[in-house]
């Protein structure tokens, strides 16, 4: 595999941003390990990273880079800060970002990358979960599948808690606690919006520990799923909101991925 270091100019955000990107390599003489590079347009997973972390986050804490390899797929890996790949309301435009630019610029930096929505995933743990489920319910034309470990799924829930009300963090990125529900940002609208609206759905998958705290709202997206006809892969087991699960998660969900298949 090669990883690359990236700094660029994104005119969505109007500054410069950072990511790294694994891009597959057939080899056969590393230690530990061999390398595949796929066939045809590399398929590529947009793999996001939570509200603490940045773009090195995946490569410090798992096996990432190795289970690509493996895999033949290429991995890219944004920093977003702490905007919740949403267009905020008072900030940066991270949603643009990350779901219109972002896989132009990948595609013209690095052209073997497929440009198919077939070919085209993401994944991310907690706020990246909610991310990833965003640009598969709201660009559903680029991605067909995402997956979502341990996400912030319910941003009314968590926009609405009295405990968190008066912080303007949440109010800067989404608006007003009494706005949200039904907003673009809202998943469970977003859901609903895109199944009224006859465009192919994309085929998802979540797990949450049942420990985790965030588990009660991962629940209530899978049932909203559910009751809507997605194609829902569902897994839960016990585990709380830590690496030692997201490391095996992350395998789980690129074999889960149809790498090597025709069609999402």
């Amino acid at each position: 595999m090669a990883l690359i270091h990236t700094d660029f100019f994104s005119d969505a955000l109007g500054m410069c941003v950072e990511m790294d990107v694994i891009l597959p390599e057939e080899t056969k003489g590393q230690i530990g390990m061999e390398g595949r590079d796929g066939k045809g347009g590399w398929k590529t997973l947009y793999l996001l990273h939570g509200m603490s972390d940045d773009h090195t986050i995946w490569q410090r804490r798992t096996s990432i880079e190795r289970y690509a390899s493996e895999k033949g797929i290429a991995v890219v890996m944004p920093s977003t800060q702490l905007g919740w790949y949403t267009d905020m309301h008072c900030g940066y435009k991270w949603f643009t970002y990350i779901s219109e630019e972002l896989p132009r610029v990948c595609r013209a930096f690095f052209p073997r990358m497929s440009h198919r929505r077939e070919d085209t995933f993401a994944c991310g743990l907690s706020m990246g979960g909610y991310g990833a489920l965003k640009l598969a319910l709201r660009a559903p034309e680029t991605f067909s599948c995402a997956a979502s470990l341990s996400g912030g799924v319910d941003i009314v829930h968590i926009c609405e808690q009295t405990s968190l009300a008066d912080d303007h963090y949440w109010e800067d990125i989404f608006g007003p606690a009494d706005k949200v529900r039904g907003s673009f940002n809202d998943l469970f609208a977003a859901a609903e919006e895109l199944k009224a609206s006859g465009k192919p759905l994309p085929k998802l998958y979540m797990w949450c520990g049942t420990e985790d705290f965030l588990y009660g709202e991962n629940v209530r997206m899978r049932d909203h799923l559910n009751a809507l006809g997605y194609e829902l892969t569902y897994e839960e087991s016990p585990g709380d909101h830590q690496w030692k699960y997201w490391d095996q998660k992350v395998q789980t969900v690129l074999n889960w991925l149809p790498l090597g298949k025709e069609d999402c």
